[in-house]
């Protein structure tokens, strides 16, 4: 397990992950105050399963990951750490989130360390309040960042991933901002309002370009230019014939929302 930051179990006889649905989105919301959202077991199976019902919920264009109290997550549940490794692991849980089949949001609702590292970089697009800090904190603990590497590299400035996981120190929104973790910060009072605008977005989006969309941002960065061009000349081929672009151009040209449009 990549992390560990609590070692208080939770206390919640109550779903420790809700679901809030907003039109066109399903909101996560990680309830586990009592140990500061840490990812336990229990958490971790909740998170997956409300993740395989939303990506099958056609009324979803995309999902959003919040938290409650101050914390958006702590790291791993020392009580009850989630499954070391293969089914139902929270490397699988990042690995379900990366190959996700719709847009992820994560609106960070305060403080950020260890494994929750792996959620937030998990997000296609990411809100932070300000008042939110956020630490690598494993080295200090003689633990090793490794699972929550695996999606960071992928998104911070090689300087910022070399000094914040080496160092473990606590860095404030700007510095996350500027690491490339998050992607803008808002005061305490506006995230609700900030992560409503994001989702509002994807309603005027057609589903299947989103889907195809995140996938080509995956995938494309990993191969050469050449097999990048052929790829990608396959996948614009394909949606130039569909009915779903027939309309997304007649919609332009009558000046008029797209029949997905919420």
């Amino acid at each position: 397990m990549t992390a560990a930051a609590s070692g208080t179990p939770g206390t919640s006889s109550g779903p420790l992950v809700r679901r809030q649905d907003r039109t066109g989105a399903a909101v996560l919301v990680l309830d586990s105050p009592a140990n500061r959202n840490a990812l336990s077991k229990r958490l971790v199976a909740e998170m997956r399963a409300h993740l395989a019902d939303a990506a099958a919920d056609p009324a979803v264009r995309a999902v959003a990951i919040t938290g409650t109290g101050n914390t958006f997550c702590s790291g791993a549940d020392l009580s009850d750490p989630p499954v070391q490794q293969g089914s139902g692991s929270f490397g699988d849980l990042l690995l379900n989130l990366w190959d996700y089949p719709k847009p992820v949001v994560v609106a960070v609702n305060g403080h950020v360390r260890a494994g929750g590292f792996g959620l937030l970089a998990s997000a296609d697009v990411s809100v932070c309040v300000e008042t939110a800090t956020f630490s690598f904190s494993e080295v200090r603990l003689g633990l090793v960042p490794a699972l929550i590497s695996v999606l960071c590299l992928r998104r911070m400035t090689p300087s910022s991933a070399s000094r914040y996981l080496l160092t473990g120190e606590v860095f404030d929104p700007a510095a996350a901002l500027q690491s490339g973790l998050v992607g803008s910060v808002v005061p305490t009072g506006a995230l609700d309002g900030a992560l409503a605008e994001v989702l509002d977005l994807f309603q005027q989006c057609e589903p299947e370009a989103l889907r195809v969309t995140r996938d080509l941002m995956r995938r494309i960065p990993l191969m050469d230019v050449a097999a990048g061009l052929d790829h990608a000349a396959g996948v614009s081929a394909s949606f130039f014939g569909t009915d779903a672009a027939a309309e997304g151009i007649a919609a332009f040209r009558e000046k008029r929302p797209p029949r997905w449009a919420g």
